[in-house]
């Protein structure tokens, strides 16, 4: 049996915090190249303005890689290029919340090791502001639900409606069989 759960959509914010520097670097590297070169269209500019498109569209299409499962047992989470699986039963669930990480700034991401972060959009391996390793997939910051793991790291979502998603996971695990 599978479930998925809706994440928080993006702010707007977001897209405008990979796009305005994307236009604005395209935009100063074409500035300087015409502004030093004798040419028509200089060589280097037909490389440079597709490349920097290139990597804005790849990492759009990134973006839209979010996605919050409930399958067989296990939560499994796509946060751009990253991924998380974790078998309910590894969850402390007695210890899952939902916050505002406005409120609880604790649990505010910190310190990347291995992720992606735009204004108003984090995903990957951070450290947070209380030194503690989590995996986030945050898209609205003010229902963040907090995952303790019995043995590792927090789990950070932001899914749209995180009571639901909580829910889901202890009914997942009151019907797993004990060991």
């Amino acid at each position: 049996m599978s479930r998925d759960f809706t994440v928080a959509p993006l702010d707007r914010w977001t897209l405008l915090g990979l796009w305005l520097p994307m236009t604005s670097a395209m935009a100063i590297a074409a500035g300087s190249v015409l502004w030093s070169s004798s040419e028509q269209v200089p060589r280097g500019l037909l490389f440079t303005l597709p490349f920097v498109l290139l990597v804005g569209v790849v990492l759009h299409l990134l973006l839209r890689r979010r996605r919050i499962q409930l399958e067989h047992g296990e939560l499994k989470v796509t946060a751009t290029m990253f991924q998380k699986r974790v078998p309910v039963n590894a969850i402390d669930l007695d210890k899952a919340r939902i916050i505002d990480l406005d409120e609880h700034t604790e649990f505010k991401p910190r310190v990347k090791t291995n992720g992606f972060s735009l204004p108003a959009f984090t995903a990957g391996h951070y450290r947070l502001r209380n030194k503690a390793k989590a995996f986030c997939l945050i898209s609205d910051r003010s229902r963040v639900l907090v995952l303790p793991l019995r043995e590792g790291p927090l789990v950070l979502l932001s899914p749209e409606k995180p009571r639901e998603l909580l829910d889901g996971l202890r009914e997942v695990a009151a019907s797993a069989p004990r060991r």
